[in-house]
């Protein structure tokens, strides 16, 4: 059960469903309140009863023990008796608090990279309830002035789109109730010039001069000054740019060019910056996919010839970008970030460790292709190896506050979650914890990444309503985070929802360009031969599965029942239940008992799903009409 916590306002707390959970007493959400303060460390119980009371009466300890022992009820109703609690743990001799989901962690993490997310976050003043309590003064000053710097952040930002407006409207409230904020009173002038008001920006720095030295008696710093002679000259830097995309050509162009002059060149900071460039390029389309791919070999064989074990780990382990077909698109290349990875790996521990392991988790996908046959040679069954690390990837994430490792791990194990026909409940529940994870935590791609997995898992066991709901959520995400590469999944999604040789020849044309030759090669005339419609198209991968049908429509039976007995198991990856369904169609059109019988053991354990679906670009139909 996951319980989550809120402290920018009243003290709350709320269970796995978003409801909120009873919290009895002030002196209850007390304890729970400095034990989230203590983030974590063990808060010994006489310093918890020196915070409570500012004069102990007599049975303090015990008092706090109750409050203790009624919290614990109240965060894990369902525990067992004389079992071990695990939110609200004893530890030596006080207690601590295990918490995930805390809003000021998630506010913390969200303020740079979206300032109105993490704003509206705010219920109140933090820790609104202890407002004077000694214990609480230091953090709530904290959070305080990080939310006064993030309603500047986000101002800046919306200058920075031209949205004067708004900007203007929030500073002005801002400045009025926090008049000493220098930055506030800049970024409200500098609004008001771009907003060709050039006399109110100077009436504002004016104001700003007399608050701070005439009421609150503090000299102003140099940037107001600044800014009020660039005002008056009317500098060029000044100017606002021409629409967004030239602010930010202008600001990408600036940051390049200092990065260039006092990062020295061969410096190992270059690589892991390099890395974190090729992370984003890779979300922005088939071009920057591919490019990504190329880059990423260079920079790891970089790390490797300088003979650094932690930076080549930092380098590999570092791009995390989420993934979601099972077929690679460079076997060889994965076998080469497998091999890498492995070299790596020794000595390594903590999040380092976890991302090597997601990586060769990710890399090993399918079952099939150089990096599994890499892997065999070195560790004997690739699957069970594949499955090994991303169970350990998982593992080590779940010990670390570190969501971001968390999501990158979970995408590991759902690579290696095709180990068997049937799974699709299985993969539905790692969707489902990315989804919850990902936006608890503003990770947007791995929140995309999670209802496509949905998508494709409810598909899978039939429920295409839900599929239907994941399929849009992953749209309106990728339409407002510029993620082009997932109306391919969603385009096919859809076609294969309403199926046709023409809706599938159209979603085909999504893949010209998306840089996803795993999940191109083969794909249209395999989704066609499902429906039932066999052409001379190039099947790729999937040619041995395919050709005892083409055999059989071209009316060579004896052909086919060679090419049958030819047919190797699928591979382990999302479209496996649909080979398995061409094999049963095959071996009942030549008689092929013993084939019948093999594939029936295979697709047992997918009794009651949909054959294919579960990939979310085909369906090859309802799997009991196999078995």
């Amino acid at each position: 059960m996951t319980v989550g916590f809120g402290v920018l306002g009243p003290v709350t707390a709320w269970d796995e469903h978003g409801r909120p959970i009873a919290l009895k007493g002030p002196r209850h959400r007390a304890v729970l309140a400095r034990l989230i303060v203590a983030r974590g460390r063990v808060v010994p119980i006489g310093h918890l009863v020196d915070d409570l009371w500012t004069a102990p009466p007599e049975g303090a300890v015990s008092a706090v023990r109750t409050f203790v022992a009624a919290l614990r009820r109240a965060l894990e109703p369902g525990r067992p008796p004389r079992t071990p609690p695990a939110v609200l743990v004893t530890e030596g001799p006080g207690y601590a608090l295990r918490a995930t989901d805390v809003d000021s962690w998630r506010f913390e993490q969200m303020m740079h990279e979206d300032a109105h997310r993490a704003l509206s976050l705010w219920r109140g003043p933090a820790y609104a309830d202890f407002a004077t309590e000694p214990w609480a003064h230091a953090e709530r000053s904290r959070l305080t002035e990080l939310r006064l710097r993030t309603v500047e952040l986000l101002a800046d930002e919306r200058i920075a789109r031209g949205r004067y407006a708004e900007a203007i409207a929030d500073l002005d409230a801002h400045v009025i109730e926090h008049p000493w904020r220098e930055e506030a009173w800049r970024l409200l002038a500098l609004a008001l010039y771009r907003d060709d008001r050039q006399g109110d920006a100077l009436a504002v720095l004016r104001s700003a001069r007399d608050k701070l030295t005439g009421r609150l008696g503090l000299d102003p710093g140099p940037a107001l000054a600044r800014l009020q002679t660039d005002i008056l000259r009317r500098a060029d830097h000044l100017r606002p740019p021409v629409g967004p995309a030239a602010a930010a050509e202008h600001i990408w162009t600036s940051a390049a060019a200092d990065y260039d002059r006092i990062v020295a060149a061969g410096a190992r900071k270059r690589l892991d910056s390099t890395v974190g460039l090729l992370r984003d390029l890779a979300v922005t389309g088939g071009g920057g996919l591919e490019a990504a791919r190329g880059h990423r070999v260079a920079a790891i064989a970089a790390a490797e010839e300088l003979g650094d074990r932690v930076l080549t780990a930092r380098v590999i382990g570092a791009y995390d970008v989420p993934a979601i077909w099972t077929r690679s698109d460079d076997p060889e290349q994965a076998a080469f970030i497998v091999a890498a990875a492995q070299r790596a790996l020794p000595g390594q521990e903590g999040p380092a460790r976890a991302r090597l392991l997601a990586t060769i988790a990710l890399e090993t996908r399918g079952g099939d292709g150089d990096a599994h046959r890499a892997t065999t040679n070195a560790h004997g069954d690739a699957h069970a190896y594949g499955w090994e690390c991303a169970q350990q990837a998982v593992a080590i994430a779940r010990g670390l506050d570190d969501p971001g490792l968390l999501a990158f791990a979970l995408n590991g194990l759902f690579m290696q979650s095709c180990r068997r026909c049937g799974l699709a409940p299985e993969r539905d529940a790692t969707g489902a914890e990315l989804v919850g994870l990902a936006a608890r935590h503003g990770l947007t791609t791995y929140e995309v990444l999670g209802h496509l997995i949905r998508m494709q898992a409810r598909a899978g066991v039939g429920d295409l309503a839900g599929a239907d709901e994941h399929a849009e959520a992953a749209d309106r995400l990728a339409d407002g985070h510029e993620l082009p590469l997932v109306a391919v999944f969603t385009t096919w999604y859809r076609a294969m929802r309403e199926p046709s040789e023409a809706a599938y020849r159209a979603a085909a044309t999504t893949l010209d360009g998306a840089g996803m030759p795993g999940l191109a090669d083969g794909l249209l005339p395999l989704a066609l031969l499902c429906l039932g419609v066999v052409t001379d198209e190039s099947f790729g991968p999937y040619e041995p599965w395919a050709r005892p049908h083409l055999l059989l429509a071209a009316g060579d039976r004896a052909g086919a029942r060679e090419a049958l007995r030819a047919v190797p198991d699928p591979p382990a990856d999302l479209l496996s239940e649909a080979l398995w369904a061409l094999v049963v169609r095959a071996a009942r059109s030549l008689d092929d008992r013993s084939l019948l019988g093999r594939a029936r053991k295979a697709l047992e354990p997918a009794r009651g799903q949909i054959a294919g679906a579960g990939s979310g670009v085909l369906s090859a139909g309802p799997v009991d009409d196999y078995l």
